[in-house]
């Protein structure tokens, strides 16, 4: 028979590595929760729009590309080449970074930064996109032989900056943004808002209706007799109507733009970015 030393001996080693083994989970669970950082909850992106560029994609704020689209529109109705809108564009990124703005050196206000004082027109008008765009496309139609000039020396013979060679830095990605908003490359634009914007747009009437009256005003032409047998040489009008009113889908409460077999529907971005999908359109439909 076993003494009573031996019994207490063999709890004692028992005992022992019990305490070892509860110490050993103790402490792991310990050092999981001192080092293994918490699962994060997805939150909906900040609202933005991304361009599907030749070169890679590439994100603009939502107003920044309301006024690129309304830029490149813009040349469409004065049948002007795709290189027109790379010189406009090249000229808006150094003058205001696609903001409308309503202040500047000296008199110079909205997207171009141009000038009351210089004849440009008066301030209401210039901060009129349309307004602005179609003045500086009608001065850069003047610049004899300006076609063949590199975009920074056709930008400054319009501008007349102090700096003119300032515009040659953004030659390349506002061709890539040219080829995207004249409507080449097709539904190369999406955009996505806060949840709450999302929910008020669609809890709101739509106004069809309105974004195609500013449309006919931004193109000069008719968004109904789309798509056309004819394109100005700006580009494919009909898919820049379209990215158009991606652009302006809050403004003009739109929760679908279809064009061309391809639908965009209004979203907060948690739904992932290709927010083209195929539908059974032809025409360009508004809803």
């Amino acid at each position: 028979m076993p003494s009573k030393r031996r019994r207490f001996s063999a709890f004692v080693k028992i005992l022992l590595a019990l305490s070892l083994v509860c110490g050993a989970l103790v402490g792991g669970a310990y050092y999981v929760l001192t080092t293994v950082e918490p699962m994060e909850t997805a939150e909906p992106p900040e609202p933005g729009c991304r361009l599907d560029l030749a070169q890679g994609e590439y994100e603009l704020e939502p107003a920044q590309a309301r006024n690129a689209a309304t830029v490149s529109g813009v040349a469409f109705g004065h049948d002007l080449p795709e290189s027109a809108v790379t010189v406009a564009f090249a000229t808006v990124w150094q003058e205001s970074t696609f903001y409308n703005l309503e202040f500047g050196d000296r008199d110079s206000l909205g997207l171009f930064q141009q000038r009351p004082s210089q004849e440009w027109g008066e301030p209401e008008e210039i901060l009129d996109p349309v307004y602005a765009s179609t003045a500086f496309y009608t001065a850069l139609a003047e610049v004899e032989g300006w076609e063949s000039l590199p975009v920074f020396e056709a930008a400054q013979a319009v501008q007349r900056s102090a700096d003119g060679y300032a515009y040659d830095q953004h030659e390349l990605l506002s061709a890539d943004m040219a080829e995207a908003f004249t409507g080449t490359l097709g539904p190369a634009m999406t955009c996505w808002y806060v949840p709450e914007t999302v929910e008020a747009v669609r809890a709101a009437e739509a106004d069809p209706d309105g974004a195609r009256e500013e449309m006919a005003r931004v193109f000069g032409i008719d968004p109904e007799s789309l798509p056309s047998a004819e394109d100005p040489r700006t580009g494919d009008t009909g898919w820049a109507m379209a990215l158009w009113a991606v652009a302006h889908a809050e403004e003009y409460g739109l929760t679908s733009v279809a064009y061309q077999g391809r639908q965009w529907r209004i979203s907060d971005g948690t739904e992932g970015a290709e927010a083209w999908s195929t539908a059974d359109s032809g025409g360009l439909v508004l809803e």
